[in-house]
């Protein structure tokens, strides 16, 4: 779905959203052009002695707090990458449900988007490292160093990579 939040027309809002329960990455990122700029990013960490309902409204309601700070336009989200701990893997994906549901009440269909696609998007290689995906997020963004922690880092790149997704589908939309 396409819409604006902004009064700016031009100037497009992304969230971008790594996915977890202990740890969530968020970054938003504005685009005017072919100008872009990092607005904020960061992560938010959920005690492990809450219960996992509290846990999943923690990061509900702090979503909710950076979306009412800094309204997206759109909002990109990684998917899950299978990995071995299965443990682990139901947790995230909780979250993501939740992330899912964020997303769903703010009137958007999230850019979803797989790991090798971000990296593709930010540094042209869907294999890239990540050292150099940090690298390249902070040269595109023109941040003086590259952004830590990984999962704040991460969803730059995620917020990135949906805001070039999202120029594909206007162009596709209009013939070109």
């Amino acid at each position: 779905m396409l819409r604006s939040n902004n009064k700016d027309k031009q100037t497009i809002r992304a969230l971008g959203i790594d996915p977890g329960l202990g740890t969530l990455g968020y970054g938003v990122v504005s685009q005017l052009g072919d100008k872009l700029t990092c607005e904020t990013y960061g992560v938010i960490k959920t005690p492990t002695d809450l219960s996992l309902t509290k846990r999943l409204s923690l990061l509900y309601d702090e979503l909710q707090k950076i979306a009412r700070a800094y309204p997206p336009d759109m909002v990109s989200v990684e998917k899950l990458f299978f990995g071995r701990n299965v443990t682990t893997a139901e947790m995230v994906w909780q979250a993501r449900g939740v992330i899912l549901l964020f997303t769903a009440h703010l009137g958007f269909e999230p850019y979803e988007l797989k790991p090798a696609d971000v990296k593709m998007a930010v540094c042209g290689y869907g294999a890239a490292e990540k050292g150099q995906v940090q690298g390249m997020v902070a040269h595109l963004l023109g941040l003086s160093k590259n952004p830590t922690p990984d999962d704040a880092a991460d969803a730059l790149a995620i917020a990135i990579a949906g805001l070039s997704m999202r120029a594909y589908d206007v162009n596709i939309m209009k013939g070109y």
